[in-house]
């Protein structure tokens, strides 16, 4: 799992570097994120931001869109921006949708046999990602992890970040998670119940209790970090996609408060990186308080 170096480009002081290695999770396919290390790396490891993107992205719509760059620069975190799904699997079907193959990941470990070689974005991001970096020796504290995204890598944010909650809250892998127009209640909408039923054996009930973040923050009792921000004028919040006030519900129905679970409609704003990029700097410093401290 030696990475390869693709590109590396100087950026507000740091570097972002394009790497490519080949994927044990992905079923030994190759597969390529972007790393931006700030100045203060080559002094010593850093803390790290995952971000996720969404439907049909690849490793570089964050970074080049995004507008995190800066704002990680100034607080001298690192961010890994991960591919949104296995490719070149060559599995009949998986291109013939937008939202579901590739590029449409979805962020979880299929059981579906038919998937469930390659389609392990989960793993590849909680366990493989930090492994295949440390072992490259590249300056990075995995201690001090969040993790944030858009759309349907709001939802690989969320769900990623209240698994790791859910399953050892005493050491949880991430500190704080953020989204953009999360698919925050994905078992009733149906992007996710495209994607449940696609890549899991049992379906959509298979994945109620761990992937869907409204039914997770509900059983969750310890305190979280949480900031999410969607568009009123996003045309898939007004078809029901999004689904962020079930989340919002679901978090104070459990106890959780302003401060602990902050969702904020932005009014007008639509689904696109326009609108990441207004809010990105919100959302880099959120998750730098966490990781600072």
């Amino acid at each position: 799992m030696a990475l390869e170096t693709l590109s590396a480009n100087k950026s507000f002081g740091g570097v972002l570097t394009k790497y490519k290695f080949k994927s044990a999770a992905l079923g030994g396919l190759d597969t390529q994120f972007n790393l931006f290390l700030p100045a203060n790396a080559s002094q010593g490891k850093v803390p790290v931001l995952f971000y996720l993107a969404g439907l049909t992205c690849t490793e570089d719509n964050g970074t080049q869109k995004g507008g995190f760059l800066r704002d990680a620069a100034d607080e001298g975190i690192s961010i890994i921006f991960p591919d949104t799904s296995p490719r070149g699997a060559g599995i009949e079907g998986e291109n013939d949708d937008w939202d579901f193959g590739t590029g449409a990941g979805f962020y979880l470990n299929a059981t579906n046999p038919k998937y469930a070689k390659h389609y392990n974005m989960a793993t590849h991001i909680t366990m493989e990602l930090p492994q295949v970096i440390e072992a490259a020796g590249i300056p990075i504290d995995f201690t001090r992890q969040s993790i944030f995204g858009h759309s349907m890598g709001g939802h690989g944010a969320l769900t990623l970040y209240l698994a790791a909650l859910s399953n050892n809250p005493k050491t949880k892998q991430f500190r704080s998670a953020s989204a953009f127009s999360p698919v925050a209640n994905p078992t009733k909408c149906p992007w996710g119940q495209k994607a449940f039923k696609g890549y899991l054996q049992g379906g959509v009930e298979e994945a109620v209790s761990i992937y869907d973040a409204t039914e997770m923050i509900s059983k969750i009792k310890d305190n979280v970090h949480i900031l999410i921000d969607y568009g009123t004028g996003d045309n898939f919040y007004k078809q029901g996609q999004l689904l962020p006030e079930n989340f919002l519900k679901a978090a104070r129905d459990a106890g959780h408060d302003e401060v602990q679970v902050r969702v904020r409609p932005q009014d007008g704003y639509d689904h696109s990186y326009y609108f990441i990029s207004t809010f990105g700097p919100d959302h880099v410093h959120f998750n730098a308080n966490f990781l600072k401290a």
